[in-house]
């Protein structure tokens, strides 16, 4: 098989199950979330409602799609287009698994490797912001365009502390491609605790990853910090003017920014595809893959957790919390990292 060929099968496969993901994420949130809360979740569209994504894109595909007077239309239809695609970009980087043989031809389950994989998807979500404040000054709305300036410095303040703890993996991994944090995790203490960087000696980032997690439901404005949509201050914040498809295409972000956030959590504190002790990808239909896809679907949880059970923080609290607890731990654990590095090294 040509390898240009198969690059763009994996492309279209990976976009193709990304986009099921996307569709049914909203389904296992809202069934999740209602076990927790001892209630119904989706269950007449469809056996246990496994069709009611089916129906709401179809409603938002049907559903007048309207511009408000006064918006400035071009970047009115841009902002949605843009939040989606930058959010589908990243995870072209993201290793799923190790190399494998198709057809004859060696390929890596991962779209492409960068050596600077890491900076790649730290510079395309600090570009996803663009799409929220677009949004919100493009509808010519108050309410919008509040939502947005929450939006902007919310993800400004947040993307330090991310990038900090961001820094500590790399500086133990001595890599910025993806691909080589996940081999640096490849081998386990006294053969049994696996060496990935959540575990890893000699500082265990146990505090990088914490931090990381808090970061990701800022960066992804899900509870508590969806300040920027916060529905009873500002009817649904900078998306409030958007219908039909345009409101779907920035639901769709919200939920590939959290897929990628998560798939970026796995690799660099998690292992990646790597198994949590020695010999387990002996075991029938349990290779790589299904390690990787089984610990971000458990990040993916711990959001979904979070939404159910926390409130919403206020603004203040949100900002007080990212420059006064967030920011200095962070710099704390990469500066700790960095000394036992050099040290160990």
């Amino acid at each position: 098989m040509n390898f240009y060929l198969l690059s763009l099968i994996k492309a279209a496969v990976v976009v193709g199950v990304l986009m099921l993901m996307l569709l049914y994420l909203q389904w296992i949130e809202r069934r999740v979330i209602a076990r927790m809360q001892v209630r119904l979740g989706p269950n007449r569209v469809g056996p246990l409602g496994l069709l009611q994504p089916i129906a709401d894109s179809l409603k938002l595909l049907l559903k007048e799609d309207l511009i408000p007077p006064g918006a400035n239309k071009a970047l009115f239809v841009l902002a949605p287009f843009l939040a989606i695609t930058l959010s589908l970009i990243s995870i072209s980087v993201v290793p799923f698994g190790p190399q494998v043989t198709v057809a004859g031809v060696p390929t890596w389950m991962q779209l492409a490797d960068l050596n600077v994989g890491v900076i790649l998807i730290l510079a395309i979500s600090s570009l996803t912001v663009y799409g929220v404040v677009l949004a919100g000054w493009a509808s010519n709305s108050k309410y919008p365009l509040l939502g947005a300036l929450r939006a902007s410095a919310q993800m400004i303040s947040y993307e330090l502390p991310l990038g900090l703890t961001v820094a500590a993996p790399l500086l133990m991994s001595n890599t910025l491609s993806l691909r080589g944090i996940v081999a640096s995790q490849a081998h386990y203490y006294w053969g049994f605790l696996p060496a990935w960087n959540v575990f890893r000696l000699p500082f265990p980032q146990v505090i990088g990853a914490a931090v990381f997690t808090v970061a990701a439901f800022a960066e992804t404005n899900r509870v508590p910090f969806d300040l920027p949509e916060a529905e009873t201050e500002l009817v649904a914040g900078f998306h409030t003017e958007y219908s039909s498809m345009k409101f779907a295409g920035f639901f769709m972000a919200e939920y590939s920014n959290m897929i990628t956030i998560c798939a970026l959590g796995t690799v660099l504190f998690l292992g990646g595809w790597l198994p949590p002790f020695p010999g387990l990808d002996a075991v029938p239909f349990v290779g790589p893959l299904f390690w990787f896809l089984l610990k971000t679907g458990v990040l993916l949880f711990i959001f979904m957790w979070v939404r159910a059970t926390m409130p919403r923080l206020r603004y203040d609290q949100l900002m007080r919390f990212a420059w006064s607890f967030m920011f200095p731990v962070a710099m704390a654990n990469l500066l700790i990292t960095a000394l036992l590095v050099a040290w160990v090294g």
